[in-house]
């Protein structure tokens, strides 16, 4: 990374279409890449053997973010609330594994701040939070089509219909913490 400052988070919340257009509109986000990570099956797998969820990866973001303009701890509350951390390998009508609510730490650091944000976010939902957090291992990205998706088609079906609620949402909740 050119700024040593910079520091990554790595979370999933189903599609990585709808996460990734999330933090792309965050101040301090210097880059958000999709692609799997989570997995035990050999080699890079692909988006096809993703979706059959016999991987056992996760769709996820990377994000690259400036801690001195914005914390990890935000970016965890921000990826809590603009996904369902209560739903089991489901958001929405996307169900299965590689669709899960899932964070992945880098480090002890990140472990335990995701503790706490986790313990303090289940007071806000009824239900009881299912988001996974594990040490992260490989992280693929995904194919080069799957990237910026929402800003390459924010006209098409999905991204009206199920991102677009979730930008909402996102200026709704969290409007200190976006770019202008």
């Amino acid at each position: 990374m050119a700024n040593s400052n910079l520091e990554i988070a790595t979370v999933g919340g189903g599609c990585f279409w709808c996460t990734e257009a999330v933090f792309q509109e965050v101040k301090g986000i210097h880059k958000v890449v999709s692609g799997y990570t989570g997995g035990k099956a050999p080699g890079r797998p692909t988006y096809r053997e993703i979706c059959s969820g016999l991987t056992g990866h996760a769709e996820v973001v990377q994000v690259t973010f400036d801690p001195s303009i914005i914390s990890y701890e935000d970016i965890l509350i921000i990826f809590m609330t603009t996904h369902d951390p209560t739903s089991l390998n489901r958001q929405g009508a996307d169900t299965g594994t590689q669709y899960r609510s899932v964070i992945y730490f880098h480090n002890d650091e990140q472990k335990q701040k995701a503790k706490v944000v986790l313990h303090e976010m289940q007071a806000v939902y009824e239900k009881l939070i299912v988001t996974e957090l594990s040490p992260l291992g490989i992280f693929y990205d995904a194919e080069e089509y799957h990237q910026d998706y929402y800003k390459n088609n924010s006209e098409q079906g999905y991204c009206q219909v199920v991102i677009n609620p979730k930008l909402a949402k996102l200026r709704q909740l969290h409007a200190d913490k976006l770019s202008t």
